[in-house]
């Protein structure tokens, strides 16, 4: 039985009873300040003052004395802001009682005399009234500067802490956890792909099973790599077999072990696998791993940073107990780029290919992502599987999207085979650009390029046949012309690509016979670099050229090279390369030529019509393209 899922870590929660602990102690803070300023502020305070200053403070402009009463031994001052009287107590040596009238007579002299009158006078005692917005104001300036000092020393103990937390942070793996308790993806949420999932079965059946396997001396794989194209569903598939173990599933990408630190890759590796063996029997997907695992000869330096994450995988991965229960599993489309050290029996012990889609295969895959939305009774899915010949599980999820804003946009109730359309050759080419305004010229020249690529790949017997031309600028290309495979191959032969190239040739060869060689444009740049990535591959890769047939010549991916590494054959081959690649792009541009001259009045009908009507679908182009002939001398065979 797998182990039950680790409970979320909760330190550092705010939980209930530290927050109540918190305000207490805010509330005794705010009540001890309160105390000091009540003690230095007291209700009553007595003050020792001359009776003068009293009669002073009675006279000044500002005077905050409303009365001043005399009665028997009792003298009583009422104040503006007050209804009752403060009483205060005076006597002199002898203790003679001073009247109302003494004061009132002493309070009429000015200058030496009014001092001489009021030194007479006794010291007296007497209470000021309490001041309550000033023991207010007294506590606040006691509190605030104790306030912000304490708050500035919290703020900085808890950015030491935030720096600390992050530092020691950086070790920990960035890996998101998929336990039982998540939504499961099983074998049958993955559509199309039918090998790999019968590769990956005995992965699963031997994280429910693994004493079947033990009792026979057989050994859990170390892990499975998954290659194939981008957007096939490597990620989906490794969520499948975990979902279909039942059993916690890490995920990460290559590049997050990467960092600006030293260590910290290694560091992250060692702590994912821990995490992995505490959840055993587990799985661990990492994405994207070419970004850690390229060759360590490609790029040199032993003590580069990837260099320490890509060994700490490895030891990692041969360092597995028999029974721990954790695979790993990754996934790139990148495989020759992957050092040869992780590939090994012992580490990657599966290799499945995850495959793009067949037709049956992207049907099922449209099948899936048009369940949920409101599609017409007559719309026709298997059509579509067909044109997206070459087109992964990615590339139909987002067809299917573009159809329903097409949809949407168009104010359709429901999705029909003209928002499947135009989804598709959005997607494929790009959008429609409408707006873009061409002269008459242009448009004649465009409908002749156009239907110099129909004819010569309508002609031709090894070509696909013509699918769809438009003279309608799309994407960045000033019209379209589409050839459609009818079924899917895992190969092509010389003859094929031969029909290709000189298809794809037809374009700049119509210009040339209709405006002159002096006249070609730069509609057919796209055309020119399609026909030389053909060539090239066929003679370096393929082995089909014609003074160097079943010869190969080894690259480097991509045709990456740098100072230090240069290409991996001499200066004379490389000139007869480029030989055959002229060789072949000669020859295309023959074939399509005498193609066209031998049909020029159909490629005049089909330019016409296209002029007129900018659009041709298939139903349309085969009354204008069934007095075609080949010609003899553009034969292969």
């Amino acid at each position: 039985m797998p182990k039950p899922m680790p409970k979320p870590n909760r330190l550092g929660s705010k939980t209930p009873s530290n927050n109540l602990r918190r305000i207490w102690f805010f509330i005794f803070v705010i009540l001890c300040c309160l105390a000091f300023a009540t003690m230095t502020n007291p209700a009553t305070n007595f003050k020792k003052v001359p009776l003068s200053e009293v009669i002073a403070r009675a006279n000044s402009e500002k005077s905050d004395i409303k009365k001043i009463t005399v009665s028997g031994s009792e003298l009583k001052i009422t104040l503006k802001n007050q209804d009752q009287p403060t009483q205060l107590s005076r006597k002199d040596a002898a203790g003679t009682l001073y009247d109302q009238g003494l004061i009132d007579h002493c309070a009429e002299l000015t200058g030496k005399e009014q001092k001489t009158c009021q030194s007479k006078y006794p010291t007296i005692e007497y209470t000021e009234p309490v001041d309550v917005w000033g023991i207010i104001f007294n506590v606040a300036l006691t509190i605030v500067p104790v306030f912000i000092l304490v708050a500035f020393f919290v703020y900085l103990n808890r950015q030491t802490q935030s720096m600390n937390n992050q530092s020691f942070g950086f070790g920990k793996a960035k890996a998101k956890l998929y336990g039982p308790d998540k939504k499961k993806v099983t074998f049958g949420d993955v559509a199309g792909n039918e090998a790999a999932k019968q590769d990956l079965a005995e992965i699963v059946d031997f994280l429910k099973n693994p004493k079947k396997y033990e009792k026979l001396g057989a050994k859990i794989p170390r892990g499975v790599l998954l290659a194939g194209d981008p957007g096939t569903g490597k990620t989906l598939m490794a969520r499948a077999v975990a979902g279909e173990a039942n059993v916690p599933f890490l995920s990460i990408s290559g590049s997050e072990f990467a960092e600006m630190f030293v260590g910290v890759g290694a560091s992250r590796v060692r702590d994912l696998f821990q995490k992995a063996k505490k959840n055993a029997p587990s799985i661990i997907f990492i994405d994207e791993i070419d970004a850690v695992a390229h060759k360590r000869d490609a790029r040199g330096g032993a003590g580069r940073e990837d260099e320490q994450t890509l060994n700490q995988i490895l030891v990692e991965m041969d360092g597995f107990d028999n029974d721990s229960g954790v695979i790993v599993i990754a996934a790139t489309n990148r495989v020759d780029m992957l050092d040869k050290a992780l590939l090994r029996p012992g580490r990657f012990d599966r290799h499945v290919n995850v495959a793009l889609p067949e037709r049956k295969d992207r049907l099922a895959i449209l099948e899936v992502h048009f369940k949920n939305k409101p599609i017409a009774k007559d719309i026709d899915l298997d059509a579509l599987a067909a044109k997206t010949a070459g087109s992964s599980g990615a590339d139909l999820a987002n067809i299917a999207n573009e159809a329903a804003i097409t949809a949407a946009r168009e104010n359709h109730k429901t999705i029909s085979n003209s928002d499947l359309t135009e989804a598709f050759e959005r997607v494929a080419i790009g959008p429609e650009r409408k707006s873009k305004v061409m002269n008459e010229h242009e448009r004649k020249l465009t409908a002749y390029h156009e239907a110099g690529h129909a004819i010569v790949g309508h002609v031709l017997p090894d070509s696909d046949p013509v699918h769809k031309v438009t003279i309608i600028p799309r994407g960045r290309t000033g019209g379209v012309t589409w050839f459609l495979p009818p079924e899917d191959r895992s190969y092509k032969n010389i003859y094929e690509l031969k029909d290709v190239l000189a298809r794809a040739m037809g374009g700049r060869i119509a210009e040339k016979i209709i405006f002159g060689d002096d006249n070609i444009t730069t509609g057919a740049s796209s055309d020119l670099k399609h026909i030389s990535e053909i060539a090239k591959d066929m003679v370096i890769a393929e082995g089909m050229g014609k003074n160097t047939r079943n010869q190969v010549f080894i690259e480097e991916p991509d045709g990456y090279y740098t100072i230090t590494t240069s290409k991996p054959y001499s200066e004379k081959t490389a000139e007869l390369i480029d030989q055959e690649i002229t060789l072949l792009t000669a020859e295309a541009a023959k074939r399509a030529e005498q193609v066209l001259k031998a049909n020029q009045k159909a490629l005049d009908q089909l330019a016409e019509a296209l002029l007129s009507q900018e659009t041709l679908e298939a139903k349309d182009l085969e009354p204008l393209l069934k007095n075609t002939t080949l010609p003899a001398s553009a034969k292969l065979y």
